[in-house]
């Protein structure tokens, strides 16, 4: 039994994905969660103001004495998680070997589609990951940097007239090159399943990053004999960097509970 809460961190509000994962797979936690909103998006920085984020984002985090850190981020795991997972002394997840091994099991075709942030992509470490999994599939990826801004501001609706067009223009290729499988390679996409459906089509199977990562925690916490002693009493606690009253509205439609109140702005650096 470990009673100490799972520590979750992310650029914005994509990260609540996997919350909302590990809250059904693991109803008996605490959860801490980190949103950086004030430095959304992260996929257009450099590497190092990348991992200069992500080192403050997990040192926060790690303040708190939590058993278990997930990075829900896919650009920072692109660009940091070697770092990370060397700097702390408790499990340190990322959000981009474990979906690449789910997607390499569903896929038909052998035909695979990546969408992220222009950081991800460029990285190529989900093109790494699924050759790992699989040496011989064939790999599309794509960026789509707008699809963040579009989930932050909850442009999410598969009606949203905008949403829709930018999703037409980013995912057409991917149409042509007739992908049976596409993995949504960063934590705010889930959002906008519902507009990347309609404009891929249904016939092609989804990967949720978060949600495929937050089994491997659940699984993880329960075989290593660290769930929480099972207190009625469930503690989840979000901090931001920027505004409370617009993320606490977003996530609460989100989460389809409601957050205010459990809601508090800071700034990297402070003690809390």
């Amino acid at each position: 039994m470990d009673a100490r809460p799972i520590g979750v961190f992310d650029s914005g509000l994509g990260g609540l994905t996997t919350v909302k994962k590990l809250m059904e797979l693991l109803p008996g936690e605490d959860i801490i969660y980190l949103g950086d909103t004030g430095r959304v998006p992260y996929g257009s920085r450099s590497r190092e103001t990348i991992v200069k984020y992500a080192r403050q984002d997990a040192a926060f985090l790690a303040g708190f004495d939590i058993k278990a850190m997930v990075i829900a981020c896919n650009t920072v795991c692109s660009a940091a998680y070697d770092i990370l997972e060397h700097a702390y002394d408790v499990p340190v997840y990322e959000v981009v070997s474990t979906p690449s091994r789910a997607a390499a099991a569903l896929t038909e075709n052998w035909k695979i589609g990546v969408i992220g942030t222009a950081a991800t992509i460029s990285s190529g470490a989900y093109e790494a990951a699924l050759k790992k999994a699989k040496p011989e599939l064939m790999i599309y990826s794509v960026p789509c940097p707008l699809f963040v801004p579009l989930a932050e501001n909850g442009r999410t609706g598969a009606d949203d007239i905008a949403a829709v067009a930018i999703a037409e223009d980013y995912l057409s290729a991917l149409r042509e090159w007739d992908i049976d499988t596409l993995i949504l390679g960063c934590t705010h996409y889930p959002l906008l399943r519902g507009v990347i459906t309609k404009v891929i089509g249904p016939e092609v199977k989804l990967v949720d990053s978060g949600a495929e990562t937050a089994r491997v925690v659940a699984s993880d916490i329960r075989s290593k004999e660290l769930l929480s002693p099972g207190s009625t009493d469930v503690t989840i606690k979000y901090f931001v960097t920027d505004g409370v009253e617009g993320f606490s509205k977003l996530a609460s439609r989100f989460l389809e509970s409601e957050v205010s109140g459990k809601v508090e702005q800071i700034t990297l650096g402070d003690k809390v």
